[in-house]
């Protein structure tokens, strides 16, 4: 049996991880890789990619800016996440205000260095993304519009850090980007309207504050109608092999968000919306083996 200090340590681990969301982290890095390799790099052996120093440092420095991000943004929110996520954020406490810090500052260090094995522009690249999450978490979150798009920004720009190391900006990248925006803005406003409690109290000026449920149900609609143009460029006018039925398969995702997106009314049902959308990401990350899934060539 584990004493009572022991697993007082084992808790405060698990808060930690909580807390820098290491489940997404994880997917981001599955992503990063699955497009290199079957997207940004097809020419390229896997061994060769996976095997490959500079793209490990480009992912670590993903992964500890993120992870980073999470922190800075959980010590920001820590009032109104009291109030939305009463729960989590006890769970989240036990790590303490200072510990969070010190553990924001040395992960922000471990990017910067990462990022300068591969060059100084990369760390130079890595350093605004980390300024821009820092910036994001301290003040452009509160305001409507401008927060919603720098988060969507934010959350794509390590598939950018990829593209950028591979010089591969086809157009059915920008494509692929576009819809993964979208989905990830409106995910952004659903979570608005999920926290709406919390974010009136701490005086946050988001869409759902200042304009109404009924107006942020009619960008969702909006959005949703707008991602079916890059989904409908993916499956008719490039070569993406068998994740053709990946975007059909969204398609019905986001008719079914749209039907569900009127009938609610509580954070419930702000909650499931929120997990059709986060589903059509990580479902999307998984299947884009699909676009060359014969390619087993180590």
């Amino acid at each position: 049996m584990f004493s009572r200090k022991q697993k007082y340590f084992f808790f405060k681990l698990f808060s930690l991880f909580s807390i820098v969301r290491g489940y997404n982290i994880l997917i981001i890095i599955i992503a990063q890789y699955l497009t290199s390799i079957y997207i940004l790099a097809p020419q390229l052996s896997i061994k060769e990619i996976l095997f490959d120093f500079n793209l490990f440092m480009i992912v670590l420095a993903s992964a500890t800016a993120i992870a980073s991000g999470y922190i800075i943004n959980n010590f920001y929110d820590s009032e109104k996440d009291l109030i939305n996520r009463p729960n989590k954020s006890i769970l989240d406490r036990l790590v303490g205000r200072r510990t969070k810090l010190n553990f924001y500052f040395i992960l922000n260090f471990l990017s910067l260095v990462s990022a300068l094995f591969v060059s100084y522009k990369a760390a130079l690249f890595f350093f605004l993304f980390i300024f821009g999450i820092w910036f994001y978490s301290h003040k452009l979150k509160k305001y409507p519009f401008i927060g919603n798009l720098v988060a969507a920004t934010l959350a794509v720009i390590p598939l950018f850090a990829v593209f950028i190391y591979y010089k591969n900006f086809d157009l059915v990248i920008f494509v692929h980007a576009t819809f993964l925006f979208i989905i990830i803005s409106m995910r952004e406003l659903v979570k608005d309207l999920e926290n709406l409690k919390g974010d009136l109290l701490q005086k946050y000026h988001t869409i759902p504050v200042i304009y109404g449920s009924l107006v942020s149900k009619k960008i969702l609609t909006f959005l949703s109608i707008l991602a079916l143009l890059p989904t409908y460029l993916l499956i008719v006018k490039f070569d993406i092999g068998a994740m053709d039925f990946y975007f059909l398969g969204s398609i019905i995702a986001l008719l079914i968000f749209v039907i569900l997106l009127w009938k609610s009314n509580k954070k419930l049902h702000y909650l499931v919306l929120h997990n059709i959308l986060k589903f059509i990401v990580v479902i999307g990350v998984f299947c884009i083996f699909l676009i060359n899934a014969n390619r087993i060539s180590f």
